[in-house]
């Protein structure tokens, strides 16, 4: 995986950290990583979310403050100082992008410089595309041997953002596709596919700075459901096609795997914390006891009983002994239910927008808290018509049961993308010099010795 900025690097002692940055919550882990072994959790810390909303910043002090006891937190049980982080991005608008460009090699055997320019040819087309198009999310496929304008379909436009990801997700010698690496391989023509994820310049600076208030650095941002997903899936799911549906609490994203890859990101601006706000709207309680009323009684499927059981609801502006009020199961579900089905119907619409909704595979792993209402993964197979399960962090060591669950598959696939990254890094091929660590090319260049 590239991303911006510098590479991840473990301190002398194997020390890494993720922080997920979420609306609901704030969650910080620490792992120390050991060659050929499952990254093992030392330091958990968590805290309530203020000053984060769908994903944007809207109140920098309370960001800080949240982030800054999530830490502490986890340095103190793990008993480390920790000075960098990988952090999760869900806001900023993230927009998924795939380039196909296609240059020509004359016969020769194709080596790093010959990558380095496809790849500029295809942000070339993806920088070009972006100033024209009129879609939003979508995927666009471009082929021309000198990168100009060899773009068709629908993005963003390109101004006030910045690219997160940029994956190589297929390449083709000669129109022979299934290429893994094809250094070393001869052909008249190289082509490759790349996939783009790019974000709101203002979301991303705007969270940096939270971070780096707290005395800490960035090492990269990886969007959320590609991160919940290297926790989530097992590696046949990566090979043969997967959709990630993370539902959070301000926005629900999704990314669709495949070959190995991930293929597409997409955001629905909708999430858990709707929910809780449609509770408290609809039987006049305070956010907090609607929050609770939700873990406790909610359901995302209306069944026969619902209309015997009764809850005790408290109201807003009364005494909390003397103002409860009674109310049927039945009218809880009726909230919950039409709020879940809307979000799901978004993430259907979005995947067959983008073209996704069948090649995605008949696999729906869900991700995040808000997948957590029973009832959830039943309605999401009816929705989106595919085989649902709920998935939780596989790949890592020392979670305790509280932390376990669907809602901690970022934060531990955070980890994994910095580990995985560290433990490659030796193996790699010899650095090639980059005039500039941080441009386009430098950041491919950082690609190469970290994937072949």
């Amino acid at each position: 995986m590239m991303k911006l900025g510098k590479s991840l690097t473990r301190t002398g002692s194997g020390i890494v950290a993720a922080l997920d940055i979420g609306c609901s919550k704030v969650c910080c882990f620490i792992a120390r990583a050991e060659p050929d072994k499952a990254p093992r959790i030392v330091g958990i810390g968590q805290q309530a979310s203020r000053g984060l909303r769908n994903g944007i910043v809207v109140n920098m002090a309370a960001l800080e403050a949240s982030i800054r006891n999530a830490v502490h937190a986890a340095e103190q049980m793990a008993g480390e100082t920790i000075e960098r982080v990988v952090v999760n991005l869900s806001g900023g608008r993230p927009a998924s992008r795939l380039i196909g460009v296609e240059v020509e090699i004359n016969g020769h055997e194709i080596g790093d410089a010959d990558l380095r320019r496809a790849f500029d040819y295809a942000d070339q087309a993806r920088t070009a595309a972006g100033h024209g198009s009129n879609g939003s999310g979508q995927n666009g496929h471009g082929s021309n041997e000198h990168g100009k304008n060899g773009y068709a379909g629908g993005g963003h436009d390109e101004a006030g953002r910045q690219v997160i990801h940029a994956i190589p997700v297929g390449y083709r010698i000669d129109g022979a596709r299934g290429v893994r690496d094809p250094r070393g391989l001869c052909g008249d023509h190289l082509g490759v596919h790349i996939h783009f994820v790019t974000a709101a310049t203002s979301a991303v600076r705007n969270l940096t700075t939270a971070v780096q208030r707290c005395h800490l650095d960035v090492d990269g941002f990886v969007v959320s459901p590609y991160a919940s997903g290297l926790a989530a899936l097992v590696d046949d799911e990566l090979e043969l096609g997967v959709t990630v549906v993370d539902m959070g609490g301000g926005t629900t994203t999704i990314a669709v795997f495949g070959e190995g890859a991930v293929l597409f990101t997409d955001v629905v601006p909708v999430g858990g914390d709707h929910v809780t706000r449609d509770i408290a709207r609809g039987l006049s309680t305070p956010v907090a006891h609607a929050e609770r009323i939700k873990t406790l009684y909610g359901h995302a499927m209306a069944t026969g009983s619902d209309e015997r059981e009764m809850i005790d609801v408290p109201q807003v502006g009364e005494d909390e002994a003397r103002g409860l009020r009674q109310v049927p199961r039945s009218l809880l579900i009726g909230i919950i239910q039409p709020r879940l089905e809307e979000t799901l119907e978004l993430v259907r619409s979005h995947l067959e927008a983008a073209g996704y909704a069948k090649l995605a595979g008949r696999r729906v792993v869900l991700t995040g808290g808000a997948c957590q209402i029973p009832g959830t993964m039943e309605l999401a197979g009816l929705i989106l018509d595919k085989q649902v399960r709920i998935g939780r962090p596989l790949h890592v060591t020392g979670l305790a049961e509280a932390t376990a669950g669907p809602a901690y598959a970022t934060c531990a696939g955070l980890l994994l993308h910095a580990i995985t990254e560290d433990r490659i890094a030796p193996q790699h091929a010899a650095p090639i010099h980059i005039a500039d660590p941080n441009g386009l090319i430098g950041r491919f260049g950082h690609w190469l010795r970290e994937h072949f």
